[in-house]
């Protein structure tokens, strides 16, 4: 099912998320509609709380961006060998972060027509469920390490506006105030506050 995305503003988004307890008919019905209200939106990656659920619950498709690159812009966004991911994580937590950062431009399906450049690390190690709730321990680098820190931070209550100088954020102040009010035209469905 497509559901809403739930914009800026809403105190959902900054709160951090509960553990996902189980593997329920409805946590894997809640996955399905993820992937549906994702992919229709034509977003990479969306946490659970997005869409009213804070549960630490995220998925990440770096795939649909890898294939859509030029080659020269997949040398530089991926590392050799990885042609992206398309997964699901539960209860995830970051283990390891590279001291290298790189600074690459970030959008958010909660925050429409608005993006900044972001400082992230360029490589992380995660521990995680799988959707068939099975431990995994993975190092992912480069822009599908960016999707997955940007999920990640959902969980916490992060959004990407955090990140931000001062200075920066308040430029965007008008914007974020449209979008929490609903004063946007989008392509997707969303809740407004």
């Amino acid at each position: 099912m497509n559901l809403p995305i739930i914009a800026y503003g809403n105190p959902i988004l900054k709160q951090k998320c509960s553990k996902t307890e189980g593997n329920t008919p409805e946590i894997q019905k809640l996955i399905d509609d993820m992937w549906d209200s994702m992919e229709n939106a034509n977003g990479c990656g969306l946490s659970s709380s997005q869409i009213g659920n804070p549960l630490q619950l995220f998925i990440v498709d770096s795939q649909i961006i890898y294939e859509n690159l030029d080659m020269e812009d997949q040398i530089l966004y991926f590392e050799k060998n990885d042609k992206g991911i398309k997964e699901t994580f539960i209860n995830a937590r970051i283990i390891y972060s590279s001291e290298e950062t790189w600074h690459d431009y970030e959008g958010c399906l909660s925050i429409p027509g608005l993006s900044q450049k972001v400082e992230r690390p360029w490589k992380i190690t995660i521990e995680y469920l799988d959707r068939d709730f099975m431990m995994q321990n993975k190092t992912f680098s480069g822009l599908t390490a960016r999707i997955i820190q940007h999920e990640y931070d959902h969980t916490l209550g992060i959004l990407y506006t955090d990140h931000l100088k001062p200075l920066t954020k308040k430029m965007m102040e008008s914007k974020l105030k449209k979008i929490s009010h609903g004063n946007i035209t989008v392509k997707y469905p969303m809740k407004f506050l």
